[in-house]
């Protein structure tokens, strides 16, 4: 089958994996090129969007990810609301802190100058999450194309699917495993979070008042406290201050997310939490050691990620808004 794929890889440092590129068995036909400008379409809006918003390239994979896991990979996250349906956009996980929807109509804009009703919002989503990764320093895969985009959206499943920060492990593993992945893919795609920003409110309990103990969290380092505080005051209108996911290489995809679990500074309970239990802590070690293991399965868990639910052949439909059915 063939792929669209990048005549060479923009970054030096991962050649090799342009040499051995990420596959996947993928259940739907595959984009026959009649779109050849469309990596290069994709790769310019997002770098475009970048320049003047450095934290856009989390933003953008944080959307794919919270697009696939509710419904499927088809955009549903785009939708606005309509008398029909709620859609995923105003749900908790993803207001007032999901972003790129912007960035996302520009680039669909543009494809559709280029190539008119031939390729899905979802595709482009996918395309996009990768070049973000890629600007960041982090690995390249290929992405296999043919998504359609879905016909429906729902706010209440994206209240209940996709995995909190405040959510024990257990809790969030089965989310993983009723989306066909599995507890490796849930440590390596919290990766993702070595780019990145959180609200002090997903967080906020752990510096002070951790379970009602009036203290913070035990399992939080001490060291990161004072600069914690400092960012976020225990006062109500510091909820949507901002703080690193990564201190100290926020825009920078590495494995420093790892080192810093295992040095007990994880930013969100839930990502430390990876640490403190048996069966995920030794691969957050592997990972700490070894960014280059790291990228290999991020690549592979991308592409698995990226396969949820696909729609193919006739279902759904290409649409010429990203926000709106056609």
């Amino acid at each position: 089958m063939g792929h669209i794929i990048f005549s060479s890889c923009t970054i030096p440092f991962f050649f090799i994996l342009c040499l051995f590129p990420f596959v996947s068995s993928f259940p739907y036909s595959q984009f026959d090129g009649s779109c050849p400008y469309l990596p290069m379409i994709v790769r310019n809006g997002v770098w475009d969007a970048f320049r003047k918003d450095n934290r856009i390239a989390a933003s953008l994979l944080r959307l794919h990810f919270h697009d696939c896991f509710i419904i499927g990979c088809d955009a549903s996250i785009l939708l606005d609301d309509t008398n029909d349906f709620k859609g995923e956009k105003n749900a908790v996980p993803n207001r007032n802190s999901a972003r790129g929807y912007e960035v996302i109509d520009s680039i669909k804009a543009d494809v559709e100058k280029a190539c008119p009703l031939s390729i899905s919002c979802a595709d482009i989503l996918a395309l996009a999450a990768r070049e973000a990764v890629v600007l960041s320093g982090g690995p390249y895969w290929q992405v296999q194309l043919g998504r359609r985009d879905g016909l429906t959206a729902s706010e209440s499943a994206a209240n209940a699917q996709l995995p909190s920060p405040f959510e024990p492990l257990d809790n969030i593993v089965a989310k993983f495993l009723a989306k066909g992945l599995d507890i490796k893919d849930v440590v390596v795609l919290s990766g993702a979070h070595t780019i990145g920003f959180a609200q002090c409110i997903t967080f906020k309990n752990r510096l002070f008042n951790y379970k009602g103990s009036g203290q913070p969290d035990p399992a939080l380092d001490s060291s990161a406290l004072p600069d914690l505080k400092t960012i976020c005051p225990n006062q109500d209108s510091s909820n949507s201050n901002l703080a690193p996911l990564d201190s100290p290489s926020a825009y920078r995809f590495d494995n420093v997310y790892y080192t810093n679990l295992v040095r007990r500074t994880g930013l969100l309970e839930s990502d430390q939490a990876l640490m403190g239990d048996p069966r995920t802590a030794a691969l957050v070690k592997a990972y700490s050691m070894n960014p280059y293991l790291f990228y290999n399965d991020f690549a592979t868990s991308m592409v698995k990620m990226s396969n949820i639910g696909i729609l193919a052949g006739k279902d759904g439909q290409i649409r010429k808004s990203c926000r709106f059915v056609n």
